[in-house]
């Protein structure tokens, strides 16, 4: 007969988001077993039994946060219209990172990151690929260097307001907001595309 689980998966993501949420506000040094533990509830044992190790706990902390982007991502799909995938694919990055926000900072801001394993730069990352092939489609025929150039504008661009919107920067409630992402997000996205 097996082994009843002591911990499950529900204590597992309780875990890495109290662990987001200390590296987000206070860095990767600021992340211990018992403080994490701590504020889940629970104990050190089981962050060590689930985790094996602080280092470990931490690393699962940036492969949480790009696969939750990841399914946001592939939750747009491809539709007829290629633009129309882009702006989605857009507003897909916007919906994680502020449903997520000490995940993306985590990501983006924190260094905890795949990359440590993986030495390859963002670019060639999956989360970027599906960009990146959004916007062949929308570029079809162009060079490889122009969809490549195209793509990481883009990701410029949505990134750089996504950061001001999280940082509270943007003025407005959240409608204004959105607005003002999709109206920024339009206007220089067409002209990052404009051949």
């Amino acid at each position: 007969m097996a082994r009843p689980r002591l911990h499950d998966d529900a204590l597992r993501t309780r875990l890495l988001e109290v662990t987001s949420r200390v590296i987000s506000s206070d860095g990767e040094s600021a992340v211990t077993v018992r403080r994490v533990a701590a504020a889940a509830g629970t104990s050190a044992s089981a962050v060590y039994a689930l985790f094996g190790s602080r280092e470990a706990l931490v690393e699962a902390v940036g492969d949480e946060g790009f696969r939750r982007f990841a399914e946001h991502l592939a939750a747009v799909g491809q539709g007829q219209d290629p633009a129309e995938d882009l702006r989605a694919l857009g507003g897909a990055y916007r919906t994680f990172a502020l449903a997520d926000p000490h995940f993306y900072r985590v990501m983006f801001y924190r260094a905890v990151s795949p990359a440590d394993r993986d030495p390859a730069p963002a670019v060639d990352r999956p989360t970027f690929r599906v960009l990146h092939d959004a916007v062949g489609r929308v570029l079809a025929g162009a060079p490889a260097e122009r969809v490549l150039s195209a793509a990481v504008g883009l990701w410029g661009l949505v990134h750089g307001l996504v950061s001001l919107e999280l940082a509270g920067l943007l003025p407005g409630d959240e409608r204004a907001r959105a607005a003002a992402f999709d109206q920024a997000a339009g206007t220089v996205g067409r002209a990052l595309l404009a051949p």
